[in-house]
């Protein structure tokens, strides 16, 4: 008996991606969840099952627009990160498997029970969020320039249902002194953009369909990473943390931009592919 739309057939259309995509076969499973309203689990149990047409037709129109390179995130409207389930849009940077490690570091730093954290550039809220889950004692603000991302990243917050964190609009530093009464955080973490403005991947892959201001920082790259690295000493009390997520290649120029802020304890992280990926800090003395 042959089922023309039958779950296992829609999922063979996963061929069709493996010229774009190194995950074509989640991809195609997640678009078919997404539109029959089940999980990956459900596929494997029912592979005979025939979705109703409305359904077939969604999730051609779905595979169609991943055809064209479009993130499966962007397209389903959502993304994992570490515990979290985010709405994302195509007014922030997704949320990468990479960047949970800034939140693994921060959250193995010896910070005081109530501490005060500052997440700068939070696009999604993904890293506010993320931090405030695990520790209901701290407080987070996020910060982001764009409002756009200001609003999503309090949808997720609500979302998550986390009362610790405060979102507000602001260009890096320039909104948070009158934000709270005394702006001085146990923990400053950011992932600014950090790509280069003529980066050959930017025309590639799905930095495509992603906000420029997220991604490029000037003609090396650490433009953003600068005015974080160089200001934020002021905004942290003694003994202070600050981690920024930056290019595997960055490292050593991080590592410096770090000693010349005086921060001390200067270390750099790799990533889950062994790149150098995470910066980290410490100001002995508030100033």
């Amino acid at each position: 008996m042959s089922f023309i739309n039958s779950v296992t057939e829609l999922l063979q259309n996963s061929n069709q991606l493996q010229s774009i995509s190194d995950t074509a076969v989640l991809d195609t499973e997640l678009l078919l969840c997404f539109a029959l309203d089940v999980d990956r689990a459900w596929l494997r149990t029912w592979p005979d099952h025939q979705p109703e047409a409305i359904q077939v037709k969604t999730f051609k129109a779905l595979f169609s627009r991943r055809l064209t390179g479009e993130p499966i995130a962007f397209i389903i409207g959502c993304q994992g990160f570490w515990t979290l389930n985010l709405t994302v849009s195509a007014d922030t940077l997704i949320p990468r498997p990479e960047t949970e490690l800034l939140v693994e570091i921060a959250l193995g730093l010896d910070l005081p029970k109530v501490s005060r954290v500052l997440d700068l550039g939070t696009g999604t809220g993904a890293i506010a969020l993320a931090l405030a889950s695990e520790h209901n004692n701290w407080q987070l603000t996020a910060v982001d320039s764009q409002i756009a991302a200001v609003n999503l990243a309090e949808i997720n917050r609500q979302n998550c249902q986390l009362d610790n964190v405060s979102i507000y609009q602001s260009d890096w530093f320039s909104q948070v002194p009158g934000l709270i009464s005394s702006p001085q955080y146990h923990l400053i973490i950011s992932n600014p953009p950090y790509i280069e403005i003529d980066d050959p991947h930017l025309s590639a892959g799905d930095v495509r369909f992603e906000p420029a201001s997220a991604l490029v920082s000037g003609r090396d790259g650490l433009d953003d990473l600068r005015v974080v690295i160089e200001q934020s000493p002021k905004y942290l009390h003694s003994n202070g943390w600050l981690l920024v997520e930056h290019g595997y290649q960055q490292g050593t120029a991080v590592r410096n931009l770090f000693a010349n802020a005086g921060f001390t304890a200067v270390a750099t992280q790799v990533d889950y592919n062994n790149l150098e990926r995470v910066t980290l800090g410490c100001i002995r003395e508030a100033h």
